[in-house]
C-alpha cells in the first residue's frame, strides 16, 4: 500500500515541467518547488515528465537535476526518477562496487522473482555485464552461491503451499543443521532459493511445530555473515516484508549517524509498494512513528524530501 500523495485533480505535465525549468533558473534553485512537484507524482507521472522536459530544453531533466542538487538530496531524487526495475538495478550496482555486500542482498533477496528478472536485463543493458557475472566478481563462498541460485531460478509466485513438502523440507533443513555437527549449506541453499514465499513460510510454520523454534534460531545457530543475513532476508520477506523494511530502516538509523544509503534506498523503493505497512509495523514494534524517526536523523531539504514521500504518520 502506497504512502504517496499525488493530487486529487488531473495534473498537466507541460506545467510541471514549466515549473521545473523556473525553479532552475536564475542563482540558486527552487529546491521547495522541485520536491513539491516530483514527491507527488506517481512512477508514469515523473516518466512523462521527464520525456517532456527534454525537447523543451534540450537537455536531460536527470542532468539538470545533479547539476542543481547536491548530496544526500540529489541521491534520493535521482533515485526517485528512475522506474522501479532500474532503481534496483542501480541499487545493487552501486552496493556492490562500494563494498556493500548487506545492501546488495537486501535488494536480490527481498525481491520476487518476476521483479528479479525484470532488474536483471535492465542491469545488463545498464552496465554492459549480466548480474551473475558481477555477483561472482563481488561476492563469495555459500553467500555467493545462494544469491547466484537465487537470480536464477523462477519461482512460484503463488499462495497454493504444499503441506507434504513443507514436512520433507522441515526435516531436510533440521538434518542440514540442527541435527549435525557442521552444517550441509547446499540443503539450505536449494530449498531456500527454489521455494516460494508460501511455500517458505509453510516449511518456517511446520519446522516450529516439529522442532519447538523458527528456522530463524536455526540459521542464527548454524550459519553466519552475509550467508545467514541473505537466509534471514529472504525468509523474513516470506513471512511479511513489511515487518522486515520495518527493521533493516530501523537499523539504518539507531546508534551514532546514519546510514543515509539505506535509508534512502528503502524508502524511495517501497513507498509506491508496502510503506503504509511498513510505517504500521515500525510504530508497532518500536513504539515511534517511522516519520518522526526520519525527522529527528535527517535535515533541511534532504529530511523535507523523505517526509513528502512518507506522507502523514497514520
Amino acid at each position: 500500500m502506497s504512502s504517496l500523495s499525488v493530487p486529487t485533480m488531473p495534473v498537466s505535465t507541460r506545467d510541471d515541467v514549466a515549473k521545473l525549468y523556473k525553479a532552475f533558473k536564475g542563482f540558486g534553485c527552487d529546491t521547495s518547488a522541485v520536491i513539491d512537484i516530483l514527491a507527488h507524482r506517481d512512477v508514469s507521472q515523473r516518466a512523462a515528465i521527464k520525456q517532456e522536459y527534454e525537447p523543451l530544453y534540450s537537455e536531460e531533466l536527470l542532468h539538470r537535476l545533479s547539476k542543481e542538487l547536491s548530496g544526500k538530496l540529489e541521491d534520493a531524487v535521482l533515485l526517485w526518477m528512475e522506474d522501479p526495475a532500474t532503481r534496483d538495478a542501480v541499487s545493487v550496482r552501486e552496493a556492490l562496487v562500494a563494498d556493500d555486500l548487506r545492501g546488495a542482498t537486501e535488494v536480490i533477496c527481498s525481491r520476487t522473482p518476476s521483479q528479479i528478472q525484470i532488474f536483471k536485463q535492465i542491469y545488463n543493458a545498464e552496465y554492459g555485464v549480466n548480474l551473475e557475472h558481477d555477483l561472482k566478481y563481488y561476492t563469495s563462498g555459500d553467500h555467493q552461491k545462494l544469491l547466484l541460485a537465487y537470480v536464477s531460478v523462477q519461482r512460484y509466485e503463488g499462495f497454493e503451499v504444499d503441506r507434504t513438502l513443507a514436512d520433507n523440507d522441515a526435516k531436510t533443513l533440521y538434518k542440514a543443521g540442527e541435527k549435525k555437527i557442521g552444517t550441509d549449506e547446499d540443503k539450505f541453499i536449494k530449498i531456500f532459493s527454489e521455494r516460494s514465499r508460501a511455500q517458505l513460510a509453510a516449511v518456517d510454520s511446520t519446522y516450529n511445530s516439529m522442532y519447538g523454534h523458527s528456522i530463524r534460531k536455526a540459521i542464527k545457530k548454524e550459519t553466519s555473515g552475509l550467508f545467514a543475513y541473505a537466509l534471514l532476508t529472504i525468509l523474513r520477506c516470506a513471512e511479511n516484508p513489511a515487518k522486515y523494511f520495518a527493521k533493516v530502516l530501523r537499523e539504518a538509523m539507531k546508534g551514532l549517524g546514519t546510514d543515509d544509503t539505506t535509508l534512502i534506498r528503502v524508502i524511495v523503493t517501497r513507498v509506491e509498494l508496502d510503506m503504509q505497512y511498513i510505517k504500521a509495523e515500525y510504530e508497532k514494534k518500536y513504539k515511534k512513528s517511522l516519520v518522526d524517526a526520519v525527522h529527528s536523523e535527517t535535515s533541511g531539504d534532504y529530511r523535507s524530501f523523505l517526509l513528502a514521500l512518507l506522507g502523514p504518520k497514520h
